[in-house]
């Protein structure tokens, strides 16, 4: 009988198999996670929390109604084409180039709608544009 101590090997843990398992396992969740959430947003515009509105001097206010009727400095504008809108800013814009466009869209009127808004501005001359908001606060009386 051999009764002599035998040298004890500790054991040795390979961490690079662990190490492929757990990238193996990060490829397969990259690849089967969906990111259809995004595509579900659902969007309530406009709203902002925005600084109380000024009175600018220079400013032409553009009304768009959901149906698509404007309304340029309180008149109402007879058509819906770019051009007629043109017209119409040509003569709301008392200050020439130096006016400032209100785009004032109403939160279920078209995008086509503000686009010719834009557009008519733009061959109005009118380069400064901006969008009238209501704020988050007044948002959730309606």
């Amino acid at each position: 009988m051999n009764f002599r101590p035998r040298k004890k090997e500790e054991p040795e843990i390979n961490l690079i198999p662990f190490i492929d398992v757990l990238l193996v396992v990060l490829i397969f969740l990259m690849l089967s996670t969906t990111y259809s959430k995004y595509t579900e947003l659902q969007l309530r515009l406009p709203v902002a929390d925005a600084d109380v509105q000024r009175d600018y001097p220079k400013e032409v206010i553009v009304g768009v109604s959901s149906d698509g009727k404007y309304v340029v400095q309180g008149a109402a504008v007879p058509g819906r084409s770019v051009e007629a809108v043109a017209l119409a800013l040509t003569e709301a814009a008392k200050a020439g180039k130096d006016s400032v466009v209100i785009i004032s869209a109403d939160a279920a009127a078209t995008h086509q709608s503000v686009i010719t808004v834009m557009e008519a501005a733009r061959r109005s001359g009118l380069t400064q544009i901006t969008f009238a908001t209501q704020s988050s606060a007044h948002a959730g009386k309606r």
